[in-house]
């Protein structure tokens, strides 16, 4: 869920001991540790989304999260020959923390112009009213 996937950027803890905890309904004596950076996330989607899109198209720039500020989650992607495609709307979405919303957005976006594919769509506008809020 690409409303989620922001929000798991800065969880340090252990995602699978937290839903092994709730299963086992001690999930209220859970620790969870977070990294305490703003985290921010901007979905990539096919053109023509949510109507009419694309499947197959070669995915480039995957490699531009290698580092431990940033990261990109696959939803709409497969592999074909090797490589990564698109195989729905909601392709990727990437993510990013920084000290500041502002950080977080221009690391994000570094991240998403830095991949690319036929008919790439996604807002430019993500972050901007938390901006608007941090800079007064």
């Amino acid at each position: 869920d690409p409303e989620t996937q922001p929000m798991m950027v800065p969880l340090k803890s252990d995602l699978v001991e937290h839903c092994w905890q709730a299963l086992d309904g001690k999930l209220d004596s859970a620790t969870t540790d977070w990294d305490e950076r703003t985290s921010i996330g901007v979905v990539l989607a096919a053109g023509g989304y949510p109507d009419d899109y694309n499947k197959g198209d070669v995915i480039s720039g995957l490699d531009s999260a290698d580092n431990v500020s940033t990261k990109i989650f696959h939803a709409g992607t497969a592999e074909k020959d090797g490589q990564v495609v698109t195989n729905g709307g909601r392709v990727l979405c990437a993510c990013a923390l920084g000290d500041s919303v502002t950080d977080a957005q221009a690391k994000a976006y570094e991240v998403v112009n830095a991949i690319s594919w036929k008919d790439v769509y996604f807002r430019t506008d993500i972050g901007h009213r938390a901006i608007a809020r941090e800079n007064t």
